[in-house]
């Protein structure tokens, strides 16, 4: 969509809604359709090429405005719970949707007919908590019926989780939000987690009396974008009736192109997976897609239901304010439902792809100066780059570019070692861009080794 159709369609939307205000009186408050209406009204998968804009549009009041609550009219008068809405079921055909782009196995799938689905959460961290709510039923639930005798709080003082020393710190703080112990454990020298070392570290607490049970592997690390051996830590954990997380919020959006894919090897081993079309699938915030093999352990978590929350379809279609911690909700699928439409899976794979070749161009850019070196690897859209010298060297080097003013970097630091990092963000870059920054890092460079040499 170029801008001259953005500012037409912006002006169409415009006038649906105020004519939508407007004759909002002429609408049934509350649906009448039946839960799962929308099945047969929408395809099975998310197209390959882009719709037109007039068919999207259409198929809002043909397809969404059907089994929506209209909570502006005047004729509404209930507290009425957005969670159990209709428009959840939208939310339940795009996360299968969006599981068939990943390749995502059948068993975190809804249309599988088996006990998997997704849900919409508003982020990664809330992702993260809720998965670690749901490994800590389950664990309690078990211990209960091995320990009789142990109380919930013996149990929970007991209970161990994992994640790597290069995990994003939303994990840290679903551990103490979580009221449970996380240790963080030491990545390898590419900075990813290892089998050995996830079984090492359970054997330790299992000898000490702890009871090991939830691990997150972090697929895209935001330091420097490495994935976790989930084919490894899977298989460990699964031995050990540990629950597996999968935390792949950035670059999750990447395995929808199939190249991509074998860093995810091993999704088959875990409980729960999640990532953020938010981030760079061209969601506006926010969005972060969930899955789960066993969502009972999470409604089981959360389920709490008194009279003013009831409704008569309970039972027939996700109540997805077991799935999360707030009980209110916004109707997020409908924005996935459009960019899917709207772009179609091949113009997102192109988008993911020209995203990696940026990196690569800003990579191979830094590789022929021989002042400079790479940090780490090259996966996604993010290069980690730092001047050959001392840690001293490269915060003058940020503060140098950052206070020019002409581009933005961010540093980080891994193993005492500091280094800038240069993430493609922007969904209108083009190789000139990227051309242009890297001028501003060594015009950088150039002043601040020419001031050293003074």
């Amino acid at each position: 969509m170029q801008a001259p159709e953005f500012k037409d369609f912006a002006k169409e939307m415009v006038d649906y809604i105020s004519n939508y205000l407007e004759n909002i009186r002429d609408r049934r408050v509350l649906p009448t359709v039946q839960p799962g209406y929308l099945r047969p009204l929408i395809p099975d998968e998310a197209p390959q090429q882009p719709e037109r804009w007039e068919d999207v549009m259409a198929d809002v009041e043909r397809v969404i405005m059907p089994g929506v609550t209209h909570w502006h009219s005047p004729k509404f008068h209930a507290y009425f719970p957005t969670a159990n809405s209709y428009p959840a079921i939208l939310e339940v055909v795009m996360l299968d949707w969006l599981g068939k782009m990943l390749d995502l196995p059948k068993e975190f799938l809804a249309c599988s007919g088996g006990q998997g689905g997704g849900v919409i959460q508003g982020t990664a961290s809330e992702a993260t908590l809720v998965a670690l709510l749901g490994a800590k039923a389950k664990a309690m639930k078990r211990v209960k019926e091995e320990h009789p005798d142990w109380d919930d709080n013996t149990i929970i003082s007991k209970l161990v989780g994992y994640t790597s020393n290069q995990s994003h710190s939303s994990v840290e703080r679903a551990g103490l939000l979580g009221g449970v112990k996380l240790r963080g454990l030491k990545a390898d020298e590419n900075l990813k987690l290892r089998g050995e070392t996830l079984e090492k570290a359970i054997k330790e607490d299992l000898d000490a009396g702890l009871i090991p049970f939830y691990v997150v592997a972090t697929l895209g690390t935001t330091n420097t974008c490495a994935f976790d051996r989930l084919d490894e830590i899977g298989p460990v954990a699964n031995q050990y009736n540990v629950w597996v997380h999968v935390d792949a919020a950035y670059a999750g959006s990447a395995f929808i192109c199939p190249e991509y894919r074998h860093l995810m090897k091993g999704i088959e081993t875990a409980d729960s997976f999640n990532f953020n079309p938010h981030k760079w699938m061209l969601v506006n915030f926010d969005c972060s897609a969930m899955w789960l093999k066993e969502p009972y352990w999470i409604v089981n978590a959360f389920n709490v239901d008194p009279l003013y929350l009831k409704h008569d379809m309970q039972g027939s279609a996700p109540d997805y304010r077991h799935w999360q911690i707030p009980l209110g909700r916004r109707f997020r699928a409908l924005k996935l439902w459009f960019v899917l439409r709207l772009y179609g899976i091949d113009n997102l794979q192109a988008h993911i792809r020209r995203h990696c070749g940026f990196a690569k161009q800003f990579e191979a850019l830094c590789v022929a100066d021989e002042r400079f070196e790479i940090f780490g690897e090259v996966a996604m859209g993010l290069v980690c780059f730092k001047l050959k010298g001392s840690n001293e060297l490269n915060e003058a080097l940020l503060k140098r570019i950052n206070g020019r003013g002409n581009i933005h970097l961010v540093p980080s630091k891994v193993n005492d070692v500091y280094f800038l990092r240069m993430a493609v963000c922007s969904r209108f870059t083009e190789p000139a861009d990227i051309d242009y920054s890297w001028k501003e890092v060594s015009a950088a460079a150039d002043e601040l080794l020419a001031e050293q040499k003074k």
